[in-house]
């Protein structure tokens, strides 16, 4: 770690970035040691981090509230040396990531959703609580973020299996892996043409689409098991695969209250496949 003399020197913007970065170092590590017994910083690192928030707090650049912030921090960070325990890492945890964000956004390089530090470390595939014929079915998904989005929202509902038709984004395209934020890899998947390849034989359970013109969420007769088809941001589900699900069980909408009437595609798959899952309960 910089000795804290020699970050006093660095130019204002270098300085800010190096001690975001080491201040997302500390959090990532404290999430990894989430339920461990280890000591996680030395007595050292808790007077670094105190130190290093009260230089910020006297960069005179930063509006009254981020100062106030950095005071703040340094109180519990100074705290947390002599008693760091379970009952104060939440609050350890929000002081550093204050500072962090407030540091990367001063420097133009803000996080997005899909770079936010979990707190599970790895995920275990024996954890998952699977709704077996639960399935999804995702076409024409070109969004790597899009598609990341819907594999951890499908893992976190316990869909069973996703199929992705041969031009979604790829998965392993890294701004999927980034959204997914480890779901890819535990999710089983595949990617093949479900209903308009003719090697493929169609599915024997009951199909449905979210689009529009179909029935009201709250009064769709979700099934046990089926699929669920999602068609991609600009155009819907293809005529093709909608001939299909409108053979089947049909459509199911999201009704809309806005002038824009419409949602982000990986937000309308949330809302469904939540309802679709809660409807099994």
């Amino acid at each position: 770690m910089i000795p804290l003399y020699k970050l006093e020197k660095l130019p204002r913007t270098q300085k800010l970035r190096k001690i975001a970065k080491i201040f997302t170092m500390a959090e990532n590590r404290l999430c990894m040691a989430v339920g461990k017994k280890a000591e996680i910083y030395t007595s050292a690192e808790f007077v670094f981090f105190a130190d290093a928030a009260k230089l910020l707090a006297r960069d005179t650049l930063f509006p009254p509230d981020a100062q106030k912030v950095f005071t703040e921090a340094a109180e519990v960070f100074e705290a947390s040396n002599s008693a760091m325990s379970a009952d104060n890492v939440p609050l350890f945890r929000r002081a550093l990531n204050n500072i962090k964000h407030i540091l990367l956004t001063e420097t133009g390089r803000e996080q997005a959703d899909w770079d936010f530090t979990g707190s599970d470390g790895q995920l275990d595939p024996q954890k998952r609580q699977i709704s077996e014929g639960m399935w999804v079915y995702l076409e024409d998904i070109r969004s790597p973020f899009n598609v990341g989005a819907m594999f951890r929202t499908a893992e976190s509902f316990g869909v069973e299996k996703i199929i992705l038709s041969p031009f979604c984004a790829d998965p392993h395209h890294r701004r999927s892996e980034r959204t997914a934020m480890g779901c890819i890899d535990i999710i089983p998947w595949e990617k093949k043409d479900l209903f308009s390849a003719p090697e493929n034989a169609l599915p024997s359970c009951p199909v449905f689409a979210l689009e529009t013109g179909g029935t009201p969420l709250a009064e769709f007769p979700f099934p046990q098991r089926g699929i669920l088809i999602v068609g991609s941001e600009e155009l819907g589900v293809s005529p093709r695969t909608l001939a299909t699900a409108d053979a089947s069980l049909g459509r199911v909408s999201i009704p809309c209250y806005g002038t824009k009437a419409s949602l982000n595609a990986s937000v309308a798959f949330g809302i469904a496949v939540q309802a679709w899952r809660k409807s099994q309960v």
